[in-house]
């Protein structure tokens, strides 16, 4: 079953390339920032903020809203991308990534931009924080999902394990999360640093509904959510294989770029990589 046109399929995947490619810009210009995760994480973000959440861009206090916190707080230039195409905040304001006085500052900080649900930065912490607030629209009999991203690399962290308990035994079947499958971590190659497969199994072993999909297929990001919806007693695991860097040659599988912005020669390849869907169409910027 799909709960997705195919139009809306198309529309949402030329969304996200330009998404990539505004990323990629507001990186150059800041000289600082994540490429890897955020490239790679795109396609999720322009699926929730483009057709999964439920918002209000010019009222982001809406309290009927679903909450999206983002554990992975590193890869807030793909999410502050996302929300400037949302109608946060102007796409321009993107160029001041990083800068000193930034509402966009290096990681998530909520008290600085309309939208944020958490500030986030520290591994580990995202997952306990959105289950906070499924615990809390449980209480007031709210209708409105939570949604939380996590990274892989940092279910290398105890409290990870802890939160994951905790939403089993309250039955949180408000509760959505998204981990970032990119096998990647500052230090490396996850498998190698702390091997963490199979992490479906341990899921379903802590009580939760898992679903894997590919994190570049619209169909299936959006598939999915809808499915967890239907879920009825128990939170959602979905585990979206995701591609680091995705989009630009270069950069795709290498964790060398996790923590790394590509300079002007750099950008301007990635941009025509992107802009041509690497060599798939002639480019008029060329």
């Amino acid at each position: 079953m799909t709960y997705i046109h195919q139009d809306k399929i198309k529309l949402l995947e030329e969304k996200a390339n330009l998404m990539r490619q505004d990323l990629i810009k507001s990186l150059l210009e800041a000289g600082s920032g994540h490429s890897a995760g955020s490239l790679g994480f795109m396609d999720v973000f322009c699926a929730l903020f483009f057709h999964i959440l439920k918002y209000d861009s010019k009222n982001p206090d809406w309290d009927e809203r679903d909450r999206f916190f983002l554990s992975h707080g590193h890869i807030a230039p793909g999410l502050y991308t996302a929300m400037a195409y949302a109608g946060y905040f102007p796409k321009e304001e993107l160029k001041t990534l990083r800068k000193f006085g930034s509402r966009l500052q290096g990681h998530p900080h909520r008290g600085s931009l309309p939208g944020l649900e958490s500030t986030s930065g520290p591994l580990g912490q995202g997952l306990s924080q959105a289950i906070g607030a499924a615990l809390a629209a449980k209480l007031d009999n709210k209708k409105h999902r939570i949604y939380c991203a996590m990274s892989d690399g940092e279910q290398d962290e105890g409290q990870i394990w802890e939160a994951v308990l905790l939403a089993a035994k309250y039955k949180l079947n408000n509760l959505t999360a998204i981990l970032d499958r990119n096998n990647i971590q500052i230090d490396g190659y996850t498998e190698d640093v702390l091997p963490l497969d199979s992490l479906a199994e341990k899921y379903k072993a802590f009580g939760w509904y898992v679903l894997e999909i590919d994190g570049h297929n619209m169909e299936e990001i959006v598939n999915a959510c809808e499915e967890a919806k239907a879920v009825f007693e128990k939170p959602t695991m979905i585990i979206a294989r995701t591609i680091p860097g995705k989009g630009v040659d270069f950069m795709e599988f290498k964790y060398e770029w996790h923590g790394k912005p590509p300079n002007e020669e750099e950008a301007k390849e990635a941009l025509k990589e992107l802009r041509t869907l690497g060599g798939k169409i002639h480019s008029e910027h060329e």
